[in-house]
This record gives structure tokens, C-alpha cells and sequence, in this order.
């Protein structure tokens, strides 16, 4: 995955997580660019791919804001969400996966629900 493309995932990700909300800032480009080693037309693109998305909006002088959201679930369902995530990676790895073993077998599974085919029976 492209770089601009794992940055704009990352916002998404906060969004989503709750962690941003609308009006909060996003780091400086020479900030980001400092931090993560990359060049700032990297930055820029991402940036300007989360003003499509309508997830972001630059202010001129001033940064790139968020401006947008996603959809996002009460903290105490997340929280909920998360220990039984949790737990189930515990399980994985007390039966011998290691850490690509547990991403792969999630990647997998994710795949197959959003095909359809890992619905639970009703």
C-alpha cells in the first residue's frame, strides 16, 4: 500500500476509533515529515486525499483540520469489542500462532465475512 494511502488509512482509523473528531488538527506536514522520514509531497497527497474524502480541510496558515467523520461506536461497545478481541488472540497464540499467524488467520476471516461467507447463523 502506498504511503500517502497507509497515512490516510491511519486517520480513517482514528475516526473511526473515536481518537479524532471533527476540529481537531492533524500534525504539521514538516512535522510528519520529520517523524516518519518521508518526503512532504507524501504528506500533502494524503492530506489532500482525506479534503476529498471530506474527512479533512486545510486552513491556510493555520494546518489541516478534520472537518469530517465516520462512523463510530459508543466507547463502552468498543471497549466491549476490544477485550473480547483480545481474548480471542490470547487463544490464538496459547495455540501456537505467532503474530503474522494471528494477522493472517484475521485477514482471513475478515475477508470471508465481508464476502458473506462468515456470517453467524441467526
Amino acid at each position: 500500500m502506498p504511503t500517502y494511502l497507509q497515512i490516510v488509512r491511519q486517520v480513517e482509523d482514528a475516526l473511526r476509533l473515536g481518537y479524532l473528531v471533527p476540529g481537531d488538527q492533524l500534525p504539521r506536514v514538516k512535522d510528519v515529515v520529520a517523524m516518519l522520514a518521508i518526503n512532504p509531497n507524501t504528506v500533502l497527497k494524503a492530506y489532500r486525499e482525506l479534503e476529498h474524502r471530506g474527512l479533512a480541510a486545510g486552513r491556510p496558515g493555520q494546518g489541516t483540520f478534520v472537518q469530517g467523520t465516520l462512523a463510530v461506536l459508543p466507547l463502552r461497545a468498543l471497549q466491549t469489542l476490544r477485550g473480547s478481541l483480545t481474548r480471542w488472540i490470547g487463544d490464538a497464540a496459547a495455540a501456537g500462532l505467532d503474530q503474522d499467524g494471528i494477522s493472517a488467520l484475521f485477514a482471513s476471516a475478515l475477508h470471508e465475512h465481508a464476502r458473506g461467507k462468515g456470517k453467524a447463523a441467526s
